[in-house]
């Protein structure tokens, strides 16, 4: 006799053998017992999780000569026959390859003939979703008033495709994904039976791949069995099998990407890839792992938010203090639409690689997630003693480049490196410096800000007459400048503005007109060029007009 698959071998027989689908069970149980079987069913859900299995097990159920609490005796000739698949009873159509006009048409014309055996003629419609327009209107009718002992299921995992004057006339039941336990516990039912020794450990882990389907997780578990035939099939084998990784890799794999190495990331990838691991299995199961990650961090029983043993709670306990919300969804983000890009592309490994140093150099995004991410990077440099103790910071702006860890040739322009020498000192303002200055004030008030600049507008640029010094006085006629003068910041600001214009370090002093007391303003003289340069230079010469910046 030839070998049959597991998912079929096992397949449920009565309603008591359905795991994970209790809410529906009870429900059509119910309808069974009390004789209030509809006229049309519409089962929905994702694949494996028992549409087809429980269609079958209503059919049954609904012909059975000797019901037992609902469920079919499986005993009886009728369900002896639905089980070999030779009652004329139980119609199964696959709307995939039967979805024309036609086929629906002649279900129409069949309908008319009563059960030669039983009381009902089922008729389970798969893939449903796949009828045409026309099918589904010629389909309207006969499933709005079918004659007495006609039963319509319709299976589907696509129910948003249906239109909305089919589900109208069915009784729609929604099957929910089937959990991790109720699969673990299932496998290892059915193990038992087979006498196939089977780590716990492995069981978990192909129930957790299955997502939520059975019929999945049986095929699995088939596969790994016959690749390991005779032997005990262990967690490590079926990470082989399945081209899966361990959870250990996925968190060394996070303390290289939190500690930006990104060789070290990259080094890791390309150990999975000689192992022979699916690229896309990886990207998967990484989502995943930042997904429990990202749960232990928001949860506060972290036991009850993910199912993984004790040892990988404590690893990812300590993960997730080691990283933020914020910089964990980035992660899953970038790593999601890679899931998206790697389904169909032909260099993965390109393309994981990428990632990879996107999460490892948060720079190269500028996205608000990224933005998070190096404030971390920088926030741990900030701590770490060792790395302020390595540069140098001789003042303020000596430490504000320490700081930043003397990033000049890293995109920072402007920032010198602490180790490198120090920048010359731009040299001193000659008395003609003072013409330029004047001849260029307005576009010098341009670079101050705020009442600084309020201020200078209503200023006058001066010397000292007596000495002739390269003193710049501004000269202000509000009295309510004093509140600059006093601030000793607004003179390094308009000495910064007025080195940028002429290169060179000038002296500037803030004085009030001379009629306000105390102001010292007395010997101040209005900037003339011919009588500046002879008293500085004692020679006349020709100063060439030089042109505003407006």
């Amino acid at each position: 006799m030839s070998y049959t698959a597991l998912y079929r071998k096992f397949r449920p027989q009565d309603f008591e053998d359905v795991k994970g689908q209790e809410h529906i069970v009870t429900t059509l149980k119910n309808q069974i017992k009390a004789d209030r079987i509809g006229h049309a069913y519409l089962f929905c859900g994702t694949r494996g999780t028992g549409k087809t299995t429980i269609a079958k097990i209503l059919a049954k159920a609904v012909n059975c000569e000797h019901p037992v609490d609902g469920s079919p005796c499986n005993d009886c000739p009728t369900c002896r026959a639905i089980n070999a698949g030779t009652s004329m009873n139980v119609i199964e159509i696959d709307a995939a390859s039967n979805n024309g006009v036609d086929n629906i048409r002649e279900i129409r014309e069949e309908v008319a003939y009563r059960p030669t055996q039983g009381r009902y003629k089922v008729y389970i419609i798969d893939e449903v979703h796949m009828l045409s327009a026309g099918a589904f209107n010629a389909l309207l009718k006969t499933l709005e008033e079918p004659p007495s002992y006609v039963i319509f299921i319709l299976a589907t995992t696509e129910a948003h495709k249906i239109p909305i004057t089919i589900l109208s006339r069915c009784q729609r039941y929604d099957f929910k994904r089937i959990t991790v336990e109720t699969i673990a516990d299932r496998l290892m039912e059915l193990m038992q039976k087979e006498g196939n020794d089977v780590e716990e450990k492995a069981i978990r882990y192909i129930a957790k791949a299955a997502d939520g389907s059975m019929r999945d997780a049986l095929s699995l578990l088939d596969q790994c069995i016959a690749f390991y035939l005779g032997e005990k099939l262990t967690y490590e084998k079926v990470l082989e099998n399945l081209g899966a990784v361990d959870t250990e890799v996925f968190s060394s794999l996070l303390r290289e990407i939190l500690a930006q190495h990104t060789s070290q990331a990259i080094r890791i990838l390309e150990d999975l890839i000689i192992r022979g691991r699916e690229l896309g299995q990886f990207v998967t199961d990484f989502i995943w792992y930042l997904r429990n990650l990202l749960l232990i961090s928001a949860s506060d029983d972290p036991e009850e938010a993910v199912d993984v043993s004790r040892e990988n709670l404590e690893r990812m306990k300590e993960e997730a203090q080691m990283v933020d919300t914020e910089t964990l969804m980035r992660y899953i983000r970038i790593f999601s639409q890679l899931s998206n890009e790697i389904r169909y592309a032909s260099q993965k490994r390109v393309l994981v690689e990428i990632a990879l140093i996107k999460l490892c150099q948060p720079v190269m995004e500028t996205n608000l997630d990224s933005l998070f991410d190096r404030v971390r990077v920088l926030e741990e440099k900030l701590s770490d003693p060792a790395f302020l103790v390595s540069f140098q910071a001789p003042g303020r702006a000596g430490g504000e480049a320490a700081a930043f860890g003397g990033i000049e040739g890293k995109g920072y322009p402007g920032v010198p490196e602490a180790d490198s020498p120090a920048a010359p000192k731009p040299a001193k303002a000659a008395p003609e410096d003072l013409q330029y200055v004047k001849k260029n004030w307005n576009s010098i008030i341009r670079e101050t800000k705020g009442l600084l600049q309020q201020m200078l507008l209503e200023s006058t640029p001066k010397y000292d007459g007596n000495t002739g010094e390269p003193v710049l006085y501004v000269e202000f006629r509000n009295f309510l400048a004093q509140t600059c003068i006093d601030n000793p910041e607004n003179v390094e600001i308009l000495k910064q503005a007025i080195q940028k214009k002429i290169g060179k370090d000038l002296e500037v002093k803030l004085v009030l007109k001379k009629n306000e007391p105390g102001s010292g303003s007395g010997n101040l003289a209005e900037i003339s060029v011919d009588n500046l340069l002879q008293q500085n230079i004692h020679m006349d010469v020709t100063v060439e007009n030089i042109e505003d910046d407006d």
